[in-house]
């Protein structure tokens, strides 16, 4: 299980200092979840992580499933075990898939859109890859094209066999073109594979549940509301937010005045660098995010000083005959010791290592900008 103590409250905004406690150790909050897919941060080794300031981790339940499957992790001595990581881990539900196997691959959208659409996606609706019915949904893996299935039941008992610290209930993350009427439709049963994911759950890790509704202001209240009610020891704030992070950030307060503040709040894939400081001030705990691996694996690294931020894509030929570092203000372990021409160069060339420095580096941005954030809500500047 898992104990949340509040240890400060800003007088700023809703931003707050918590510690989370967990069977694999304590995490100062607001924190950066580092995302793990396949239970590895991409390019990293799990010492890499330390290195980078990360405290906690989120792998995904529906990949693990497909590759290498929860017994073989079990039969490995859990998930902490399997990757050498001795801090929290937290595992997603599968939810997410159902969106981005779905809907997102259909539209080729994400959970906030880049621009106005006037597609929409009506009740009774189903996405090409995926069929989604009242006790689940049914995939084709993406290794073999075989039928899998993931409902509440099967969701919580992988996640069981998984080990993690921290555990997700079951839900539909819905499309941000989604109408209204399927968001109630998707949001009732996201309520109902609740009631299941409790009823089923056996093991004594923590259970976060899932508030969802959309851009719906009416929707994300009733979730929230039904969500606090039940057995839960945490929240997961999930789903689309519409086509802004104005939007979004509207969502974020209406969800979290409604919940109890005694318990930890996460919101899931949400923390591009441009809205870590709106969620963190909002009153979320934690979030995860692949934004600092994702880019880096695309040449660009994140230079983050106080609130303000740079992307730099260094495929760009202007620096190779640069002899700074990404950031001269920078501790990590890239900054100290290779140049801007170097990790030029290598990109150029098309090696791998270049794609290792630059994670290292973007993590380990992400991780002090969220440290230096929550110093902030200790001075009172937050």
């Amino acid at each position: 299980m898992i104990n949340f103590k509040i240890t400060k409250k800003s007088k700023k905004s809703n931003a707050r200092i918590g510690v989370l406690s967990t069977p694999h150790g304590s995490i100062e909050t607001p924190s950066y979840v580092n995302v793990a897919t396949q239970a590895v941060v991409k390019t990293f080794t799990s010492e890499d992580i330390k290195d980078s300031g990360g405290q906690i981790l989120i792998a995904n339940t529906y990949h693990l499933h497909i590759r290498p499957g929860e017994d073989a992790i079990k039969k490995h001595g859990g998930i902490h075990q399997f990757m050498n990581w001795n801090g929290p881990i937290m595992t997603d539900s599968g939810g997410f898939q159902v969106f981005s196997l779905g809907f997102g691959k259909d539209y080729g959208t994400g959970k906030i859109l880049k621009q106005k659409s006037s597609e929409k996606i009506v009740s009774g609706s189903q996405p090409k890859a995926v069929k989604i019915t009242e006790q689940g949904v049914e995939f084709r893996s993406y290794i073999d094209g075989k039928k899998l299935f993931l409902g509440p039941a099967e969701s919580i008992k992988i996640q069981e066999k998984i080990g993690a610290d921290i555990i997700f209930a079951f839900d539909e993350c819905t499309s941000p073109l989604a109408d209204h009427e399927y968001n109630a439709r998707a949001l009732e049963r996201t309520q109902r594979w609740l009631q299941t994911c409790i009823k089923v759950k056996k093991s004594d890790q923590a259970l976060y549940g899932i508030v969802q509704g959309g851009k719906f202001k009416d929707l994300r209240i009733a979730s929230a509301r039904y969500t606090t009610a039940q057995a839960v020891d945490g929240f997961g704030i999930g789903g689309e937010f519409g086509d802004s992070t104005t939007t979004m950030k509207s969502m974020l307060h209406t969800v979290l005045k409604e919940l109890p503040e005694q318990k930890p709040r996460h919101l899931l894939g949400i923390g591009h660098v441009k809205d870590v400081e709106t969620v963190i001030k909002e009153g979320v705990d934690t979030f995860d995010c692949i934004t600092p691996t994702h880019y880096a694996r695309h040449g660009y690294a994140f230079v983050i000083y106080k609130s303000k931020w740079t992307k730099l894509n260094l495929n760009n030929k202007k620096y190779l005959l640069s002899k700074e570092p990404i950031d001269k203000n920078c501790d990590c372990f890239t900054c100290k010791n290779y140049t801007r021409g170097y990790i030029h160069h290598l990109l150029r060339a098309y090696e791998i290592t270049p794609l290792r420095l630059l994670s290292i580096h973007n993590v380990y941005a992400f991780n002090k900008y969220v440290e230096n954030l929550r110093g902030a809500i200790k001075k009172g500047a937050l």
